[in-house]
């Protein structure tokens, strides 16, 4: 048998799990947010929820589906978080003008004001990140996360990539 032969017959070894990039990132954004949670609690508010009224600060309304998009949440969901956030009256819904099968929503001032209340907090925690990490590693990782980000977004998804020479 050849040295090719031997490779391919070979099993592939798996990184150790401790090595998984997704698993890293999970990690890594666990502690984070167990930061945030105890601040977003204070104020009834889940991590996806908040996640909602930040990516609303953005622009002055958003469409359903480009909320589930900025918040990488499923349709389904954001649906469940807009009724909860809509009862609390923290958001607002209206019919687009131009497609009356779309509603836009949008921050109502009930939501700005939470948003006012919880920022001091939420910078607070991350001035304590940036002092423990250090300001220019923590500019370095959130590029280079954006720049991971943009490489593994342009094409298609990777799949089984053969590796057989």
């Amino acid at each position: 048998m050849s040295d090719l032969d031997s490779r391919a017959a070979s099993p592939v070894r798996i990184r150790h799990f401790s090595r998984s990039l997704p698993m890293s990132l999970l990690r890594a954004r666990e502690a984070v947010m167990r930061h945030f949670r105890p601040a977003l609690r204070r104020h009834g508010m889940t991590e996806q929820q908040w996640r909602v009224l930040r990516a609303l600060m953005t622009r002055p309304g958003m469409e359903v589906s480009e909320l589930a998009e900025a918040t990488f949440l499923l349709g389904p969901s954001v649906s469940r978080i807009l009724r909860d956030l809509e009862g609390l009256d923290l958001i607002t819904r209206r019919q687009d003008k131009a497609d009356q099968r779309r509603s836009i929503i949008a921050l109502s001032s009930r939501g700005e004001e939470l948003i006012e209340r919880v920022s001091p907090q939420s910078e607070a925690i991350y001035a304590e990140i940036t002092r423990r990490f250090g300001a220019q590693k923590l500019a370095e990782l959130q590029a280079m996360l954006r720049e991971l980000e943009s490489v593994l977004s342009e094409g298609p998804a990777i799949e089984g990539v053969e590796t057989r020479d």
